[in-house]
Protein backbone atom coordinates (compact mmCIF):
# COMPACT_ATOMS: atom_id res chain seq x y z
CA UNK A 1 0.00 0.00 0.00
CA UNK A 2 1.13 3.43 -0.79
CA UNK A 3 3.39 5.57 2.08
CA UNK A 4 0.64 8.27 2.52
CA UNK A 5 -1.99 6.07 3.92
CA UNK A 6 -0.15 4.82 6.96
CA UNK A 7 -0.59 8.57 8.93
CA UNK A 8 -4.14 7.58 9.45
CA UNK A 9 -3.97 4.48 11.40
CA UNK A 10 -0.26 3.99 12.27
CA UNK A 11 -0.98 6.23 14.86
CA UNK A 12 -3.71 4.21 16.96
CA UNK A 13 -2.14 0.77 16.17
CA UNK A 14 1.69 2.11 17.56
CA UNK A 15 0.51 4.17 20.36
CA UNK A 16 -2.18 2.35 21.64
CA UNK A 17 -1.05 -1.22 21.76
CA UNK A 18 1.98 -1.71 20.24
CA UNK A 19 4.17 -0.63 23.13
CA UNK A 20 2.15 -2.35 26.07
CA UNK A 21 -0.40 -1.68 27.89
CA UNK A 22 0.80 0.16 31.05
CA UNK A 23 0.28 4.42 31.40
CA UNK A 24 3.36 5.98 29.19
CA UNK A 25 4.53 9.52 27.76
CA UNK A 26 7.42 9.87 25.47
CA UNK A 27 8.60 13.34 24.68
CA UNK A 28 10.82 12.88 21.65
CA UNK A 29 13.48 16.39 19.62
CA UNK A 30 14.80 14.63 16.32
CA UNK A 31 16.89 16.95 13.97
CA UNK A 32 17.43 15.87 10.56
CA UNK A 33 20.69 17.30 8.96
CA UNK A 34 20.83 19.53 5.47
CA UNK A 35 20.48 17.83 2.25
CA UNK A 36 19.90 18.01 -1.54
CA UNK A 37 16.41 17.75 -2.84
CA UNK A 38 15.41 15.85 -5.51
CA UNK A 39 12.71 16.40 -8.22
CA UNK A 40 10.19 13.72 -9.40
CA UNK A 41 12.44 12.62 -11.77
CA UNK A 42 15.35 11.61 -9.17
CA UNK A 43 17.11 14.59 -10.57
CA UNK A 44 18.92 16.91 -8.10
CA UNK A 45 17.98 20.44 -7.65
CA UNK A 46 19.94 23.46 -6.56
CA UNK A 47 17.42 23.45 -3.19
CA UNK A 48 18.93 22.01 0.29
CA UNK A 49 16.81 21.78 3.59
CA UNK A 50 17.09 20.33 6.87
CA UNK A 51 13.81 19.46 9.60
CA UNK A 52 13.41 19.45 13.26
CA UNK A 53 10.33 17.60 14.73
CA UNK A 54 9.62 17.87 18.19
CA UNK A 55 6.65 15.13 19.22
CA UNK A 56 4.81 13.95 22.47
CA UNK A 57 2.99 10.93 23.06
CA UNK A 58 0.78 9.32 25.87
CA UNK A 59 -1.00 6.37 26.22
CA UNK A 60 -3.58 6.15 29.30
CA UNK A 61 -5.59 2.58 30.33
CA UNK A 62 -8.71 3.61 32.25
CA UNK A 63 -9.63 0.11 32.98
CA UNK A 64 -7.18 -3.13 32.86
CA UNK A 65 -7.87 -6.51 34.15
CA UNK A 66 -6.81 -9.72 34.00
CA UNK A 67 -8.23 -13.21 33.97
CA UNK A 68 -7.02 -16.33 35.35
CA UNK A 69 -5.03 -17.11 31.98
CA UNK A 70 -3.66 -13.73 32.62
CA UNK A 71 -5.01 -12.14 29.36
CA UNK A 72 -6.04 -8.27 29.52
CA UNK A 73 -8.85 -6.36 28.64
CA UNK A 74 -8.29 -3.09 28.54
CA UNK A 75 -9.82 0.30 28.07
CA UNK A 76 -7.96 3.49 27.48
CA UNK A 77 -7.17 6.29 25.51
CA UNK A 78 -4.01 7.87 23.58
CA UNK A 79 -3.18 11.38 22.73
CA UNK A 80 -0.26 12.35 20.36
CA UNK A 81 1.17 15.59 18.99
CA UNK A 82 4.37 17.01 16.78
CA UNK A 83 5.55 19.92 15.62
CA UNK A 84 7.70 19.81 12.14
CA UNK A 85 9.67 22.69 11.26
CA UNK A 86 11.38 22.84 7.73
CA UNK A 87 14.36 24.98 6.58
CA UNK A 88 14.90 24.88 3.53
CA UNK A 89 16.59 26.87 0.71
CA UNK A 90 16.70 28.20 -2.78
CA UNK A 91 13.61 25.85 -3.42
CA UNK A 92 10.37 27.00 -4.61
CA UNK A 93 7.16 27.69 -2.28
CA UNK A 94 5.33 25.25 -3.53
CA UNK A 95 7.55 22.84 -2.33
CA UNK A 96 5.60 22.77 0.78
CA UNK A 97 4.48 24.49 4.36
CA UNK A 98 7.46 26.16 6.06
CA UNK A 99 5.83 23.59 9.15
CA UNK A 100 3.69 21.11 10.11
CA UNK A 101 1.66 20.08 13.21
CA UNK A 102 0.37 16.90 14.00
CA UNK A 103 -2.47 15.93 16.87
CA UNK A 104 -4.45 13.32 17.38
CA UNK A 105 -6.84 11.73 20.05
CA UNK A 106 -8.07 8.32 20.28
CA UNK A 107 -9.74 5.79 22.33
CA UNK A 108 -8.97 1.86 22.34
CA UNK A 109 -10.40 -1.61 23.19
CA UNK A 110 -8.84 -4.98 23.44
CA UNK A 111 -10.13 -8.03 25.15
CA UNK A 112 -9.16 -12.00 24.41
CA UNK A 113 -11.42 -14.03 22.46
CA UNK A 114 -9.86 -17.09 22.36
CA UNK A 115 -6.72 -19.10 23.61
CA UNK A 116 -4.91 -17.32 21.18
CA UNK A 117 -7.01 -14.61 20.10
CA UNK A 118 -7.71 -11.13 21.01
CA UNK A 119 -9.56 -7.77 19.15
CA UNK A 120 -8.45 -4.37 19.24
CA UNK A 121 -10.85 -1.82 18.40
CA UNK A 122 -9.82 1.80 18.20
CA UNK A 123 -11.69 4.77 17.02
CA UNK A 124 -10.19 8.73 17.02
CA UNK A 125 -9.60 11.68 14.96
CA UNK A 126 -6.44 13.84 14.29
CA UNK A 127 -6.00 17.68 13.06
CA UNK A 128 -3.03 17.96 10.10
CA UNK A 129 -1.98 21.48 9.17
CA UNK A 130 0.49 23.22 7.90
CA UNK A 131 0.45 26.33 10.90
CA UNK A 132 -0.09 26.39 14.26
CA UNK A 133 -3.22 29.34 14.55
CA UNK A 134 -5.87 27.42 16.15
CA UNK A 135 -8.30 30.17 15.23
CA UNK A 136 -7.43 28.86 11.30
CA UNK A 137 -7.93 25.39 11.77
CA UNK A 138 -11.05 23.83 9.45
CA UNK A 139 -13.04 20.69 8.72
CA UNK A 140 -10.64 20.53 5.99
CA UNK A 141 -7.86 19.61 8.70
CA UNK A 142 -10.04 16.84 10.77
CA UNK A 143 -9.26 13.29 9.88
CA UNK A 144 -11.57 10.17 11.22
CA UNK A 145 -10.05 6.95 11.90
CA UNK A 146 -10.83 3.92 13.48
CA UNK A 147 -11.07 0.18 12.81
CA UNK A 148 -10.67 -3.55 13.83
CA UNK A 149 -7.87 -5.55 14.33
CA UNK A 150 -7.80 -9.46 15.04
CA UNK A 151 -4.80 -10.50 16.79
CA UNK A 152 -3.45 -14.12 16.94
CA UNK A 153 -0.67 -14.34 19.52
CA UNK A 154 1.27 -17.18 17.44
CA UNK A 155 3.65 -17.21 20.35
CA UNK A 156 4.41 -15.36 24.13
CA UNK A 157 6.41 -13.28 21.97
CA UNK A 158 4.72 -13.13 18.71
CA UNK A 159 1.84 -11.43 18.02
CA UNK A 160 0.21 -11.34 14.57
CA UNK A 161 -3.13 -9.16 13.17
CA UNK A 162 -5.21 -7.99 10.59
CA UNK A 163 -8.47 -6.37 10.07
CA UNK A 164 -10.40 -3.03 8.58
CA UNK A 165 -9.73 0.50 9.17
CA UNK A 166 -11.44 3.47 8.63
CA UNK A 167 -9.94 6.69 7.56
CA UNK A 168 -12.07 9.99 5.91
CA UNK A 169 -8.82 10.65 3.50
CA UNK A 170 -10.95 11.67 0.50
CA UNK A 171 -14.17 13.50 2.27
CA UNK A 172 -16.01 10.33 3.44
CA UNK A 173 -15.11 6.67 4.89
CA UNK A 174 -12.91 4.81 3.41
CA UNK A 175 -12.25 1.13 3.93
CA UNK A 176 -8.08 0.07 4.21
CA UNK A 177 -6.53 -2.89 5.67
CA UNK A 178 -4.93 -2.53 8.92
CA UNK A 179 -1.76 -4.83 9.56
CA UNK A 180 -0.30 -5.54 12.89
CA UNK A 181 3.25 -7.77 13.83
CA UNK A 182 5.09 -7.26 16.92
CA UNK A 183 8.11 -9.35 18.00
CA UNK A 184 10.35 -9.54 20.82
CA UNK A 185 13.24 -11.07 22.11
CA UNK A 186 14.30 -10.07 25.81
CA UNK A 187 16.96 -10.67 28.07
CA UNK A 188 20.25 -9.88 28.31
CA UNK A 189 20.09 -9.51 24.30
CA UNK A 190 17.16 -7.71 23.24
CA UNK A 191 15.39 -7.40 19.64
CA UNK A 192 11.87 -6.15 18.73
CA UNK A 193 10.36 -5.92 15.30
CA UNK A 194 6.97 -4.27 14.61
CA UNK A 195 5.28 -3.86 11.30
CA UNK A 196 2.15 -2.17 11.01
CA UNK A 197 2.35 -1.10 7.60
CA UNK A 198 5.12 0.93 8.70
CA UNK A 199 8.93 -0.58 10.53
CA UNK A 200 10.27 -0.23 13.17
CA UNK A 201 12.89 -2.52 14.46
CA UNK A 202 15.90 -2.47 17.41
CA UNK A 203 18.57 -5.10 18.18
CA UNK A 204 21.16 -4.39 21.36
CA UNK A 205 22.15 -5.68 24.37
CA UNK A 206 21.88 -4.92 28.36
CA UNK A 207 25.58 -3.58 29.07
CA UNK A 208 24.45 -2.34 32.81
CA UNK A 209 21.56 -2.48 34.23
CA UNK A 210 21.05 1.52 33.61
CA UNK A 211 22.34 1.49 29.98
CA UNK A 212 21.13 -0.52 26.82
CA UNK A 213 23.22 -0.35 23.82
CA UNK A 214 20.66 -0.51 20.52
CA UNK A 215 20.75 -0.59 16.39
CA UNK A 216 17.25 0.48 15.51
CA UNK A 217 15.60 1.56 12.17
CA UNK A 218 12.10 3.38 11.78
CA UNK A 219 9.73 4.86 9.56
CA UNK A 220 8.14 8.15 11.05
CA UNK A 221 6.50 10.94 9.03
CA UNK A 222 3.86 14.16 9.18
CA UNK A 223 0.94 15.24 7.39
CA UNK A 224 -0.38 18.56 6.29
CA UNK A 225 -3.93 19.12 4.80
CA UNK A 226 -4.39 22.36 3.14
CA UNK A 227 -6.56 24.09 0.19
CA UNK A 228 -4.55 25.52 -2.85
CA UNK A 229 -6.10 27.57 -5.38
CA UNK A 230 -9.37 25.19 -4.57
CA UNK A 231 -8.16 22.28 -4.57
CA UNK A 232 -7.83 19.91 -1.60
CA UNK A 233 -4.37 18.88 -1.27
CA UNK A 234 -2.18 16.72 1.06
CA UNK A 235 1.45 17.40 1.91
CA UNK A 236 3.52 14.19 2.39
CA UNK A 237 6.70 14.51 5.33
CA UNK A 238 8.30 11.12 5.81
CA UNK A 239 11.49 9.81 6.80
CA UNK A 240 13.32 6.52 7.43
CA UNK A 241 16.18 6.69 9.69
CA UNK A 242 18.91 4.12 10.77
CA UNK A 243 21.39 4.48 13.71
CA UNK A 244 23.17 3.82 17.15
CA UNK A 245 20.92 4.10 20.05
CA UNK A 246 22.56 4.45 23.53
CA UNK A 247 19.77 4.35 26.41
CA UNK A 248 20.17 5.37 30.02
CA UNK A 249 17.87 3.75 32.44
CA UNK A 250 17.53 6.10 35.12
CA UNK A 251 15.07 3.76 36.84
CA UNK A 252 12.29 1.18 36.06
CA UNK A 253 10.14 4.06 35.17
CA UNK A 254 12.67 6.65 33.54
CA UNK A 255 14.95 6.65 30.37
CA UNK A 256 16.96 8.70 27.90
CA UNK A 257 17.18 7.42 24.56
CA UNK A 258 19.88 9.57 22.30
CA UNK A 259 20.23 8.29 18.90
CA UNK A 260 22.61 9.01 16.20
CA UNK A 261 22.83 7.67 12.79
CA UNK A 262 21.71 8.75 9.06
CA UNK A 263 17.84 9.77 7.87
CA UNK A 264 18.21 7.41 4.60
CA UNK A 265 15.90 9.46 2.88
CA UNK A 266 12.69 11.39 2.91
CA UNK A 267 9.78 11.73 0.93
CA UNK A 268 8.73 15.72 0.66
CA UNK A 269 5.49 16.27 -1.89
CA UNK A 270 2.17 17.51 -2.25
CA UNK A 271 -0.74 14.91 -3.83
CA UNK A 272 -4.50 15.72 -4.68
CA UNK A 273 -7.06 14.51 -1.65
CA UNK A 274 -8.70 11.98 -4.78
CA UNK A 275 -8.95 8.20 -5.18
CA UNK A 276 -6.48 8.79 -8.26
CA UNK A 277 -3.86 10.48 -6.70
CA UNK A 278 -4.13 8.26 -3.19
CA UNK A 279 -2.97 4.94 -5.38
CA UNK A 280 -1.01 6.62 -8.19
CA UNK A 281 2.78 6.55 -8.10
CA UNK A 282 5.53 8.52 -10.10
CA UNK A 283 7.53 6.26 -12.22
CA UNK A 284 10.59 7.71 -11.07
CA UNK A 285 9.62 7.95 -7.41
CA UNK A 286 8.43 11.19 -4.97
CA UNK A 287 10.44 14.74 -4.88
CA UNK A 288 12.65 13.73 -1.68
CA UNK A 289 15.55 14.76 0.20
CA UNK A 290 18.63 12.87 -0.29
CA UNK A 291 20.80 11.24 2.24
CA UNK A 292 21.68 13.24 5.89
CA UNK A 293 22.81 12.85 9.54
CA UNK A 294 20.14 12.33 12.13
CA UNK A 295 20.09 13.05 15.98
CA UNK A 296 17.22 12.62 18.75
CA UNK A 297 17.03 12.44 22.18
CA UNK A 298 13.86 11.04 23.79
CA UNK A 299 12.53 11.44 27.50
CA UNK A 300 10.79 8.12 28.03
CA UNK A 301 8.34 7.68 31.44
CA UNK A 302 5.99 4.77 32.20
CA UNK A 303 3.92 4.37 35.10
Amino acid sequence: MITVIRFFYVFLLTLLFGAGLNAQVELRTEYIGSSVFKDENNEKTEGKGDAKIFSVNARIPFSVKTDEDNRSTVWGMGIGGSYTSFNNRNMERALGPDKIVNAQVGLFHLRPIGEKWSILAMLGAGVYTGHTEVSDVQLNNVLGNGGVIFIWHLRDNLDIGLGPVINTLVGYPMVFPGIYFNWEVNGRYELKASMIDGLSVSAGMRIHENFRLNLIAELNGALALEKINDKKMMFTHQYFTAGLQPEFIINKSFSIPVTAGISAGRDAYYRERNLKSIFSESENGNPHFSAAPYFSVALKYGF
